[in-house]
């Protein structure tokens, strides 16, 4: 109930209509009140209309203990700073009374300066400290009120006024641990949230191990952004190295997203010529050019609802990136020759291991269109930074060659472990995979995965000696880069062996022939350089 409501209950002559019926009133107000801000609110406007006094303000303790807040104009008192009578009065534990012209002139903290500075210098000024009155006695704030030097007297001496003051603090301190407790149940609750979801996401990214394979640090990142942008809607560019599964995250974001149910499209942007390219994306109607006898759905249409992966999209012509743009800003496209615009609601991810900043700076690839595709960029890490998922790679290939060729499993001895380990993989996890289908094939059933079923560490171009008029100068780069020759003339050893091997089927007796060596010391030094033929 608000002042003026009180305020009608009195007669003409300004009188309480019946004994105690104001302080029922007043009483009524403060109860109602639903917070610890209205309650100060309603009681300072109550002593100001009720009272007479020209200025009243309620200032709260705030949860440090180190501040006093105002609600009316925001102002910030520290507890410890005597600038302002505020502190004066809680140090002393009781009432303080000072003229304001004395105030004005022996305390000069702005904030209080500002709250009185309309006030006539004639006035009084009264500040009561405030404490909850239940037992706990804690502090709750102060209650400072301007008004004349006769007013400010009746009012310490009028049982009703005492009476509302007491009320006053009992609600507050009432609506405060109310307002504490809601609070906490609050930020309980959204703690448990977060616990919740942080758990459904771990369990999410524990699911994607069975795909993304790998117990990198790299890998579990890079797992962990994959369930992050399954929750959103925004296009997600994959960037890395050829071969390091940029397919298998595209799918992995796709099966996550809200869109799981919906189609799940793919092109390689660099594998289709570029006159087909836009038919392929877009759609054509019936007659757009010749050869088109009939009217064909674009990927785009195919995808709606779903989610459309472009993989090495930094190869897409200019043309067609100005179409794609206004794809993801609009939702519209048009088909090849159609006259009207269809919509599409769908959801992009991009691929590309082409470095798109270089291309925008030789205006091969458009700059919206890279900062439009990139709302949330991932990259996966090459697998010479996460040698340690080479072996559960390695027998992850082996196991699904075992599958799909109907025969035993095959296992793989530590040395073949340990050759995979010290490669060079330029094709990443693709070629790696390559290298096991083949040496999956080259192994006799029964047997296990060796050295010499694997291939020879294929040498770069530039450095094989003896190409051509520059063999001189590509053997001297070679050789500039051996700095232990034991492990260089081991490795060369076993590599020339390796091959042999291969040659004659890991046939021993001909392979040692054909090398020169008798039988006995070819598997002698096959024993040596660890590469167990049999």
């Amino acid at each position: 109930m608000g002042v003026r409501a009180i305020d009608r209950r009195r007669n003409e002559g300004g009188q309480p209509t019946g004994p105690g019926l104001v302080g029922m009133a007043r009483a009524l107000a403060l109860v109602e009140s639903a917070t610890p801000a209205e309650l100060r609110e309603r009681g300072c406007g109550l002593l100001r209309d009720g009272q007479g006094l020209a200025w009243v303000a309620c200032l709260y303790l705030e949860e440090s203990g180190r501040w006093l807040g105002s609600d009316g104009d925001g102002a910030r008192l520290a507890c410890d700073d005597f600038r302002h009578p505020y502190a004066h009065a809680i140090r002393q534990g009781k009432p303080l009374r000072l003229g304001l012209a004395e105030a004005r002139t022996r305390l000069d903290h702005p904030d209080f300066q500002a709250q009185v500075a309309a006030l006539p210098g004639t006035l009084q000024l009264e500040v009561r400290p405030l404490r909850a009155l239940d037992g706990e006695r804690e502090w709750l704030g102060a209650l400072a009120m301007a008004g004349d030097d006769t007013v400010l007297a009746g009012l310490a001496e009028d049982a009703e006024f005492a009476a509302f003051e007491s009320l006053l603090c009992r609600l507050w301190a009432r609506l405060s641990r109310h307002q504490g407790e809601r609070h906490r149940e609050a930020r309980l609750r959204q703690s448990l949230a977060q616990l919740n979801d942080g758990a459904r996401r771990q369990a999410l990214a524990e699911r994607l191990a069975e795909d993304l394979l790998g117990t990198s640090a790299a890998m579990q990142t890079l797992r962990r952004q994959v369930v992050r942008a399954a929750e959103t809607n925004l296009a997600v560019l994959l960037q890395g190295e050829t071969g390091t599964g940029k397919d298998r995250v595209a799918r992995a974001l796709h099966r996550l997203s809200a869109r799981h149910a919906g189609p799940f499209m793919a092109i390689n942007c660099a594998a289709i010529p570029e006159a087909l390219l836009e038919s392929e994306l877009f759609g054509h109607a019936r007659g757009a050019f010749s050869g088109a006898d009939q009217a064909r759905e674009g990927l785009i249409s195919q995808a709606d609802g779903g989610t459309l992966f472009l993989d090495e999209i930094g190869d897409m012509p200019l043309p067609l990136q100005a179409k794609l743009l206004r794809v993801l800003e609009s939702g519209r496209y048009r088909p090849l020759g159609a006259s009207e615009e269809r919509q599409a609601d769908l959801r992009l991810v991009a691929a590309t291991h082409q470095p798109l900043r270089e291309r925008i700076r030789d205006q091969r690839f458009r700059a919206d269109l890279y900062y439009r595709l990139g709302q949330f960029p991932l990259t996966l890490p090459p697998l010479r930074e996460r040698r340690e998922d080479i072996a559960r790679l390695a027998e992850a290939f082996a196991a699904d060659f075992s599958a799909r060729e109907g025969r035993d499993e095959l296992g793989i001895t530590p040395a073949a472990l340990r050759q995979l380990r010290e490669r060079d993989y330029p094709g990443n996890v693709r070629e790696l995979k390559n290298l096991i289908d083949y040496a999956c094939a080259m192994t006799r059933p029964g047997d296990d995965i060796e050295p010499l079923a694997l291939p020879g560490q294929p040498e770069p171009e530039d450095t094989a000696p003896g190409s051509g008029a520059d063999g001189d100068d590509n053997a001297a780069a070679a050789a500039s880069k051996v700095h232990d020759l034991r492990r260089a003339l081991r490795d060369y050893e076993a590599d020339l062996i390796r091959q042999r091997l291969l040659l004659f089927g890991g046939n021993r007796a001909l392979a040692a022939e054909s090398l020169g060596l008798p039988k006995r010391t070819l598997a002698h030094k096959c024993r040596q350089l660890e590469l167990d033929a049999k």
